[in-house]
């Protein structure tokens, strides 16, 4: 079954191949926390969420040969992926094979005897010089990963939508000369996103906020130009942002604001408030003043403000109560101190509540998640595994990794 890009161009997924006897390369993103002393994972996310597809594969008689990297060259987290091969076979129930190698002679050959229903991971793929490299598809195809490995394999299946935006021989190179699919996760993803950005579904609500200011005007900009919400809901720097564009000023957190964001993005954020009027910023805030915490009013800022206030929880819920879509992006607050989570846990109730269908990006909502009753929790509609990948998604810009599987189906789909 074929799923189809915003822009109409179709893709495989599992569901159209018969993998029995046949030997598969995924590519998964098992890139974790790692313990820099002892070099044990700190967090198994990753793992668990590629776990589903990896049984789906093994339950269809594949003989699967998973790669992934971690970490960038000489960083701290630049690992080898023994420990994560122990921890997924825990997580699957049966054994992981590892092999130190990704395109040498030992990795060939544990790839060549692989057995139908067993699990090989290679070693990090950034041990190999071109997958750290940005190129096109059609270089990448002739690359040395790529010509040495894809001759062992059958198929390959993209399942690390986290990698999506990058241009890397283990991402675009082998959709070029393989039959190529999309994996469940990877079609999770697609497939909720795609409707984040339909113009279908109405009422829509986005949910904007966190630190990452460049990040959140990108999205701002594409979806007011292709009026794809029907309100943005501004929380947390993005909120103080919008503000200062408005002409209000921000007392002794402006000059944070200006510096984080730059004169670019404040003059863009000055464009965009003056073209819509679904971009909403709070109206007040809970902030921290001489060691206490106060409600103050957003446009007479006093003080840190760590959350949106009570009047701004109130006015942003009853707006998500009318969605049908809610997209939620970066925490209303500083989440880190439990004092300032009442916002973004608001926010969050509200969209479980609504019945709306919800996405969520970004780790930090699971925090959030976890302190809500299991009922609610229920209700998510998707958490997005993507970090650059998602805001590539949500501003429009093209993922290289779709470009490559719609270009495997044009290439193979009439042989």
């Amino acid at each position: 079954m074929t799923i189809r890009l915003p822009d109409g161009r179709r893709i495989w997924t599992v569901d159209d191949f018969d993998f029995n006897g046949k030997r598969i390369l995924v590519r998964v993103d098992l890139n974790s926390p790692i313990d820099p002393k002892t070099g044990d994972l700190l967090d198994d996310t990753r793992l668990r969420a590629h776990a589903e597809s990896i049984r789906l594969l093994i339950e269809r008689g594949a003989a699967v040969v998973l790669l992934s990297h971690q970490g960038r060259p000489a960083t701290e987290d630049f690992t080898r992926l023994d420990k994560h091969a122990e921890r997924l076979s825990q997580i699957l129930g049966q054994p992981v094979s590892f092999v130190d190698d990704v395109i040498g002679p030992e990795a060939r050959r544990k790839i060549s005897g692989l057995s139908p229903g067993e699990v090989l991971l290679l070693d990090n793929s950034r041990l190999v010089s071109e997958d750290y490299v940005e190129a096109p598809p059609e270089v990448h195809a002739k690359g040395i990963m790529v010509s040495t490995l894809a001759p062992l394999f059958n198929y390959y299946v993209n399942d690390a939508f986290a990698t999506a935006h990058r241009s890397q021989a283990s991402i675009v190179g082998f959709p070029l000369v393989l039959p190529s699919a999309a994996g469940p996760l990877m079609e999770r993803e697609v497939s909720a996103l795609s409707r984040a950005l339909s113009r279908e579904e109405k009422p829509k609500v986005f949910v904007l906020g966190g630190a990452k200011l460049k990040d959140a005007v990108k999205i701002i900009k594409y979806v007011v130009e292709n009026n794809v919400a029907d309100a943005i809901l501004t929380t947390g720097l993005v909120g103080l942002l919008f503000l200062l564009a408005q002409g209000y000023r921000l007392g002794e957190v402006e000059d944070i604001v200006v510096k984080k964001a730059g004169e670019d993005m404040i003059e863009e954020a000055r464009k965009l408030v003056a073209k819509s009027s679904a971009i909403i910023t709070p109206v007040d805030f809970v902030a921290e003043l001489d060691g206490s915490i106060e409600v103050v009013d957003a446009r007479s800022i006093i003080g840190a403000p760590k959350d949106i206030g009570p009047r701004t929880i109130e006015e942003y819920s009853n707006v998500i109560r009318r969605a049908r879509i809610v997209v939620m992006r970066g925490p209303a607050g500083v989440i880190e101190d439990p004092r300032f989570r009442r916002g973004t846990r608001a926010l969050v109730k509200a969209a479980l509540e609504s019945g709306a269908f919800t996405i969520f990006g970004g780790g930090h909502f699971n925090v959030i998640l976890a302190e809500l009753p299991e009922e609610l929790r229920m209700r998510v509609g998707h958490i997005s595994t993507g970090g650059g990948a998602l805001l590539y998604f949500l501003s429009g810009r093209e993922l290289p990794a779709l470009t490559a599987l719609a270009e495997s189906y044009r290439r193979f789909a009439g042989r």
